[in-house]
């Protein structure tokens, strides 16, 4: 997996700006605990490229790029001290070459069709779109997405309450935000109110819901009863599919399905960055079971272990 296809799995990249050295690998960890294990360190700072450098060593399982480079001179400073990607706030060719040049993953900002075609021109596909919410939002991203065949990370006025539509959009690769390192959590050194702040950012990205509960039935005979009792206990709708019936929020499986008494169907907003996510838990998932939808996306997952008797995969939210 590259670079730009692992930050579109983790899906949020946390920007931060870094003052005090000592508080680089709290900071980290804060951001780790939440389950986003990335962040954008700006060159706005002296101690930016000493704390990427703390953090590549000490977490070497997160995903650490410099943010905020302007020059040539910092990519180097940044790539030496444990950068893996670059982020700039414009399109500045010197830099985007010297990156392309050494295969240094590298997003510049971009807000224009100009600048758009600059970038396609150096051999990029991806841009960040800044600043995000002053340039037009996600109504512009998607004028600019029908000329042009590039993925957007889009940052700048990002907040928990704007972030799903961006991250819904399939052209959007990421969003860049720091609301869950705001400068008032950052100066009282409140990581575990920096961590809740980052589960809350997951849990809006992810979106689990219970989708369904699947039950086994020895036969399509067994199946039908059961779900026409359901619907007579609770009016729920019944619907046939060629495997089993659906009475409202039940399944019941004309043969024995997954799981030995059935499954549990856990929806999302994406199932590729629930995948993610669930696996730097330490998940493990039945690779076999994957099916795509007509856009490529992953619609579909089970997870290997069951629980008491039920099998549990992933599906896309409708």
């Amino acid at each position: 997996m590259n670079i730009l296809e692992t930050i579109g799995k983790i899906g949020i990249i946390p920007v931060i700006k870094i003052t005090e050295i000592e508080t680089a690998l709290p900071l980290a960890k804060a951001l780790c605990d939440g389950g986003l294990p990335a962040a954008e360190i700006t060159f706005r700072t002296d101690c930016a490229a000493e704390a990427i450098s703390l953090i590549a060593k000490n977490y070497p399982n997160m995903l650490v790029g410099a943010g905020t480079v302007l020059t040539v001179a910092q990519v180097e400073q940044a790539v030496n001290a444990g950068a893996k990607f670059i982020v700039s706030p414009g399109l500045n060719p010197a830099v985007v070459s010297y990156c392309v040049s050494r295969n240094i993953p590298v997003i510049p900002g971009c807000a224009t069709p100009s600048d758009i075609e600059k970038a396609l021109e150096l051999g990029l596909d991806t841009v960040k779109f800044f600043p995000a919410e002053a340039a037009g939002g996600l109504p512009m991203i998607k004028a600019l997405s029908a000329p042009y065949k590039v993925k957007f990370v889009p940052t700048g006025g990002i907040n928990e309450k704007n972030i799903l539509p961006y991250l819904l959009y399939d052209k959007v690769l990421a969003c860049g935000g720091s609301f869950m390192v705001n400068d008032e959590l950052l100066k009282n050194k409140d990581y575990a109110g920096i961590t809740a702040l980052t589960k809350k950012a997951v849990d809006i990205m992810l979106g689990f819901t219970l989708a369904h509960i699947g039950i086994n039935a020895e036969n399509e005979a067994q199946a039908k009863k059961a779900a026409l009792l359901l619907s007579e206990m609770f009016h729920f709708n019944v619907s046939e599919l060629p495997v089993s019936y659906f009475a409202g929020p039940f399944e019941v499986m004309k043969s024995k399905g997954a799981g030995r008494n059935g499954h549990i169907a856990v929806g999302t907003n994406s199932v590729e960055r629930a995948c993610f996510y669930l696996k730097n838990k330490g998940f493990e998932f039945d690779e076999s079971t994957i099916l795509y939808d007509d856009k490529g996306r992953m619609r579909f997952i089970y997870l290997k272990d069951e629980l008491l008797g039920f099998a549990i995969h992933l599906t896309l939210n409708k």
